[in-house]
């Protein structure tokens, strides 16, 4: 890992450069804080948000823990898996440039590809026959009959595939369109302004609504929610800008002050739309994820302006903050890529377990989530240690 630097207060050289900056470890120890929220946006499923997932103990309602575990989910769907995809893009540039198509081509369908795999063939039918037998439907069936049926559960792994064809589209634009890779230099320019960002928001969120037109939230195409991608794709490609022009080590309060005050008036207006719409449509009737009802127009905006300064806020805390020398961090960051491969089953398992407990839903939430993330987190140690293995994950 690279020395500690005072990044809030450093300035960057502007000259343009091929040597890539050290990395900075509160990034890594986002990507594991985004995780835990993973793992946590699941569990608040498990107990009655709204979403998809394995196994339902509670279903969404008209319940106070219900919608606070709806808001809390929508929360995190506005803006963690787009930081991901941003934190992604960062890296992709630079780990081409060191080694080339055919070497970083290989290297993601190893990282990406066989963990994909691996899901769809094992934890995730692991995962459904779990549930199944927890039914009383058996568990061995499951498997024959997601074989015959053509089934295929790709489950959080959506992500890796999802990541693995953007890598994938950029490489082909790279080779297509872009710079030759031995010309090219990480050259620093200024972060872009906040008009520029309220202009991309309302962009963003004008393709949301229309693919949502013909593909509304909760849908799946080949295993991916298209509904959500419009940010997805902005935010892998700002990844990829950022790194060509140094914009996190450049980004400080005043640039994303403005957006953080958007982010405090724009988020309450989803529980408010939410009262609304239950009082106008009646609960659960109303249509936030898709056609051209205001609901729906509300939440396709909603998200960029929720999602922008959210990244923004964490980016400069966690720099601020968890950037120090630690080797608990250390720890927690190798095994988090393995904790989201392997969490399904492991947090299906504990919430089948503590079924028989009787419990607020907040209460089961903040039980199961935090043992699902101890456990989860013990579980993958092992697998980070395996020779062969420890190369995937």
């Amino acid at each position: 890992m690279a020395d500690v630097r005072n990044l809030a207060t450093s300035k960057p050289t502007m000259a343009a450069t091929r040597v890539a900056p050290p990395r900075d470890r509160y990034i890594d120890r986002l990507r594991s804080v985004m995780t835990v929220l993973v793992l946590l946006h699941h569990t608040a499923i498990t107990y009655g948000a709204a979403g998809g997932w394995f196994y339902n103990e509670r279903y969404p309602s008209a319940a106070p823990s219900s919608i606070l575990l709806t808001l809390f989910v929508a929360t995190n769907q506005a803006y963690f898996m787009g930081f991901f995809f941003l934190l992604a893009g960062y890296f992709t540039p630079g780990s081409l440039e060191r080694k080339g198509y055919a070497r970083f081509l290989g290297d993601r369908l190893l990282r990406l590809g066989i963990p994909l795999v691996a899901f769809v063939f094992i934890l995730g039918p692991l995962t459904a026959a779990m549930v199944a037998a927890f039914k009383g439907n058996g568990f061995w069936r499951v498997f024959p009959d997601l074989w015959n049926r053509v089934i295929i559960i790709n489950g959080p792994m959506w992500f890796v595939q999802a990541l693995l064809m953007f890598c994938v589209g950029y490489c082909a634009w790279r080779a297509a369109f872009g710079t030759p890779l031995k010309q090219s230099e990480r050259t620093p320019s200024p972060v872009p302004s906040y008009i520029k960002w309220l202009l991309s928001a309302i962009i963003v969120g004008a393709i949301s609504l229309a693919i949502r037109q013909f593909v509304p939230v909760g849908k799946n195409v080949f295993g991916l929610q298209l509904a959500y991608f419009a940010p997805y794709i902005f935010l892998f490609a700002v990844g990829i800008a950022a790194w060509r022009y140094d914009w996190l080590r450049q980004l400080e309060w005043k640039q994303a002050r403005p957006w953080v005050v958007t982010l405090i008036f724009a988020w309450p207006l989803l529980p408010i739309s939410i009262v609304i719409a239950m009082r106008v449509f009646g609960p659960g009737k109303a249509n936030f994820g898709g056609g051209l009802t205001w609901p729906a127009t509300f939440y396709a905006f909603w998200d960029p302006f929720v999602a922008w300064g959210l990244i923004a806020a964490w980016l400069l805390v966690a720099r601020a903050y968890m950037n120090k020398p630690s080797q608990f961090w250390s720890w927690l960051n190798r095994r988090a890529y393995a904790v989201y491969i392997i969490h399904p089953p492991v947090l299906v398992g504990i919430s089948l377990l503590l079924h028989p407990w009787i419990a607020p839903a907040l209460m089961k939430f903040a039980a199961v989530g935090t043992l699902s993330c101890i456990t989860t987190w013990l579980i993958a140690d092992p697998f980070v240690r395996i020779p062969g293995l420890r190369r995937v994950v």
